[in-house]
């Protein structure tokens, strides 16, 4: 067997018996913030003086990757590697050329004096494609890392990481013309101790892979990432540390020949202390089920340390004053010790209310001006809140003893007056300073949908002020009424689904009928601050303001209420909205809107002859009550988890983000933990219901659905809405009807119905009773992403089973990317705006009978983690955006239902391409 030689100037021999080889990653501009900043500011020299330093630090392959979305990596890649080139005491080691993207794999290749390494291909996009990459890397003289994927997705058990490193080898082998000793396979080192079940042996079976490769493939090395195997535990460097040197002993021995690692995280593994080395070593062998359990509960006397200091600087901040203790505890979100530390405090100040508005205010405002400053996150500023509250909390009946003591003290902090009507509910810390200016949160009527005003609730208290929320489905009355009744300084509306946006309006015309001055601050998924200034703005004559996110809030809130900054801040957004309103309506009017025949001359169109429709196994309406939540919990899309926290990246990658991967670790460990429990303890319960009709287009824009076979009976109607927007020549203008068959040809239609949310609203009690918001909206995140997994979950049974057109199972990231046969839409969303479809879908599933999901006034589903939509399933089928629309097809649309046109212009208020 031919030992294995990469070279830059020098050779790398690479031998049974040969140590293991070290490869830098300081180069990769996903893996260091620091030298992403030095290539997006084009500041290569220092950009080379990493490599070096990466070199003299041992390296004996240095890891260069470019890949982020504002970088040319073509480019930049060509640059870089060119001037190392020129570099003798970097270029005398080879280089390894690391990209997702092939193109930049090529680019990079080209440039190498050596034999380098391209990192990485897969089978992921077929043999073909596969083959033509490996042919070309071969080629360009370079050894190849091959990643265990394949057209179904990540191995991550030993069976599959074995199978695929054994397809890849026959192969690159037989196919390519590769030598054994140019193929490095990385099996997939995954994260450990998730606390998902299904995560506990993925690093032993990476380990027994690594020893089946080097048993049967022979010549072919094994190499990996790390650093992945501890990302459950980043931000704890010490028991990273011990991971990977336990890892790499185990692994090594195996036969891991190379491996992408920070040499800084690696140390002695005889030097691991015996107790951390047991619970380590537990979690990578999966010794024992409770493994990851015990080593989270123990790796907290870890955290922020280096190994050698740990127990003295986790009692550094234990020997301090009270204060400090209480400042510590707020901005690291401990609560541990808060109720000893609150009532130390308590017996040091002469009245418990001078401990709120003392140290535990100073300790909120460090929190505030951190968030402020972006050097803390949402989800820790939630947990903040949880300190505060369960300190005002400890301090309640002390303060109530003192106002019996003296009728003329003030109040204490919780209330919000004697005799308010309406007590502050999920809006943050309630220990307010004396006097504080005071917010009103309200979800309007017919809207269910909170999670979102609830973090801004607690982010405006964290900073400070006082929290009024109403909750949800709140009458304008109610909301004008508790406004004046508590003197609020800002009023807030909140709402999600499209009626919302109208109710808004009629809240800013009451205030203005009503003589109000307060602020009105708009924010929700569905409002825009081009809506605002168009549609609400103008009905109200005080500042309003559309805020587009909780950390947006508090600058807005502060000039609002600033003494100073009110009057110059009131102005920029009168003339910023008014400068909105004008190009709004300059847009408009150069939008052009075709006639309603002229568009439905020019739809989509099917040769139904050539592409028949796809005959379902079954139909009907069937149930699936009580599903079990261990089955969806692998369809969950864990991106928009991240982003109700306001935290962006795709996932997994976020976790691995220089800027917020550790509180994305933290946010995203703490949300499997509370997962695992409330599958385990049944804490929700998830409910579905399917249907597949009998259908045909009819009358152009609408599909009729059967009772029977034979289509004589006409069981109901989904009216549709088509594209009107003037477009290109030979562009169609689609509806959703445009991809079911007319009649004469059988076709069919689905609809469905799913809700993870029942239970919620119990559990968030619980949780809120106990004074924890960040619980409790994390249950409420964690039950909307399961709704999603099980709308994504009873799909995949439709498609394989009841109409049995797909048999090929798909990876949760295909799915995610919709890369399957048919689509979903859903009443108010792009495709299919118009929400008054939802009350037929629910009648001809029998949805609230079989779901318990009701509708509200306003058409939205409660409870809140509901999903529902129709089920179209043709090849050619696909999602498309509806947009604006003509008068014209309003009018008829309102004639089609039976609705009165300013009905029907009030739900389609932001698809109206004319002023009603």
């Amino acid at each position: 067997m031919s030992i294995p030689n990469y070279s830059g100037l020098e050779p790398l021999r690479i031998f049974k018996g040969a140590n293991f080889v070290n490869i830098g990653e300081r180069t990769n501009v996903t893996g260091s913030a620091a030298f992403r900043k030095l290539i997006k500011e084009g500041n290569y020299d220092e950009a080379v003086n990493v490599a070096r330093q990466q070199v003299e630090n041992g390296a004996q392959v240095i890891d260069v990757n470019m890949d982020e979305g504002l970088i040319d990596g073509v480019q930049a890649m060509t640059k870089l590697l060119n001037l190392i080139a020129a570099e003798p005491d970097i270029a005398r080691v080879p280089v390894m050329v690391d990209s997702s993207k092939f193109s930049v794999i090529e680019a990079g290749l080209k440039c190498l004096q050596g034999k380098g390494i391209a990192n990485s291909i897969s089978l992921k996009e077929g043999e073909e494609e596969f083959l033509r990459q490996a042919k070309i890397i071969r080629r360009l003289g370079a050894a190849a890392v091959v990643m265990c994927f394949d057209e179904k997705g990540q191995a991550d058990n030993y069976e599959r990481r074995i199978a695929i490193a054994q397809r890849v080898y026959d192969l690159l082998t037989t196919v390519a013309g590769f030598p054994p000793h140019d193929i490095i396979i990385d099996p997939n080192i995954l994260t450990v101790a998730t606390g998902m079940s299904e995560h506990d042996r993925y690093a032993i079976d990476y380990i027994e892979a690594v020893r089946w490769i080097k048993q049967n493939l022979p010549g072919a090395l094994v190499s990996g990432g790390v650093s992945n195997v501890s990302f459950s535990f980043r931000g704890n460097e010490p028991v990273r540390e011990a991971i990977h040197t336990a890892f790499l002993y185990h692994a090594i021995q195996a036969g891991m020949d190379m491996g992408i690692v920070n040499a800084g995280q690696i140390g002695v593994y005889d030097d691991i202390p015996k107790d951390l080395l047991e619970h380590v070593e537990d979690v990578l062998l999966a010794r024992r089920p409770d493994a990851t359990e015990r080593m989270v509960t123990f790796a907290e006397q870890f955290k922020g340390a280096p190994s050698a200091e740990v127990v003295a600087a986790q009692a550094a901040w234990r020997e301090g004053t009270v204060e400090d203790r209480l400042k510590h505890a707020l901005v690291h979100g401990v609560t541990e010790y808060i109720e000893a530390d609150t009532e130390e405090a308590r017996s040091k100040y002469s009245e418990p209310v001078l401990v709120i508005e003392g140290p535990l205010m100073a300790g909120m405002n460090v929190v505030g001006d951190l968030f402020g400053s972006g050097k803390m996150f949402l989800p820790q500023v939630v947990k903040s809140a949880r300190v505060m509250k369960r300190a005002v909390a400890y301090l309640e009946p002390f303060l109530e003893e003192k106002k019996k003591q003296n009728a003329a003290s003030p109040p204490g902090p919780l209330s919000q007056g004697e005799g308010d009507p309406t007590p502050s509910r999920g809006g943050g810390p309630p220990g307010t300073r004396q006097g504080a200016k005071k917010v009103l949160l309200a979800t309007v009527k017919g809207d269910v949908h909170d999670i979102g005003k609830n973090i801004v609730g607690v982010i405006l208290a964290c900073n400070g002020w006082q929290v009024i929320d109403l909750g949800v489905m709140v009458q304008s009355a109610t909301i004008l009424k508790t406004a004046r009744e508590l003197k609020v300084d800002i009023i807030g509306l909140s709402g999600l689904i499209t009626p919302s946006l109208d109710e808004m309006v009629h809240v800013a015309k009451e205030m203005e009928r009503e003589g109000f001055e307060t602020p009105l601050l708009i924010g929700g998924a569905t409002t825009s601050r081009v809506h605002t200034a168009v549609r609400i703005a103008p009905h109200y004559s005080k500042p309003v303001v559309h805020v587009i996110d909780a950390s947006r809030s508090v600058p807005v809130v502060s000039n609002l209420l600033s003494d100073n900054e009110r009057v110059r801040f009131e102005a920029e957004i009168k003339a910023e909205y008014a400068k909105v309103r004008t190009q709004y309506e300059g847009s408009q009017r150069e939008k052009e809107y075709l006639p309603l025949p002229e568009v439905r001359a020019k739809k989509f169109k099917i040769d139904w002859t050539e592409e028949p429709p796809v005959a379902p196994k079954s139909t009907g309406v069937f149930s699936y009550r009580n599903y079990p939540l261990k089955d969806l919990v692998p369809y969950i899309d864990w991106r928009p988890f991240f982003m109700a926290w306001e935290l962006a990246g795709k996932y997994p990658a976020i976790l691995t983000d220089a800027v917020v991967g550790t509180e994305a670790t933290r946010l995203h460990n703490d949300a499997l933990k509370m997962l695992d429990r409330m599958v385990k303890e049944q804490w929700i319960q998830a409910h579905g219901v399917a249907g597949i009709w009998p259908a045909n287009a009819v009358n152009d824009d609408d599909i009729a659905l059967y009772a029977n076979a034979d289509r004589t009976a006409v069981l109901g109607t989904c009216q549709t809405m088509r594209q009107q927007s003037k477009k290109a020549p030979g562009v169609p203008y689609i509806a959703l009807a445009d991809f079911i068959a007319p009649k004469g040809t059988p076709d069919f239609l689905g609809g469905f119905a799913v809700t993870a949310g029942h239970g919620v609203d119990e559990r968030v009690k619980r949780f809120e009773a106990a004074h924890d918001d960040y619980s409790a909206i994390l249950v409420k995140a964690l039950a909307d992403r399961l709704a999603e997994a099980f709308a994504e979950k009873l799909h995949e049974i439709v498609r394989e089973e009841l109409w049995g057109y797909e048999t090929a199972p798909f990876t949760n990231e295909q799915l995610i990317r919709e890369e399957y046969q048919g689509i979903r839409p859903a009443p108010g969303y792009p495709a299919c705006p118009d929400h008054t479809t939802k009350p037929e879908l629910f009648r001809l599933l029998d949805a609230t009978a079989h779901t318990g999901i009701t509708l509200t006034e306003s058409l939205a589903m409660y409870p809140t983690a509901a999903v529902s939509g129709w089920y179209f399933a043709h090849p050619r089928s696909k999602y498309f955006g509806v947009g604006r629309v003509g008068r014209d097809q309003v009018q008829d649309l309102a004639q089609r239902k039976g609705m009165d046109q300013q009905e029907m212009e009030r739900w389609l208020g932001s698809n109206l391409g004319y002023e009603p």
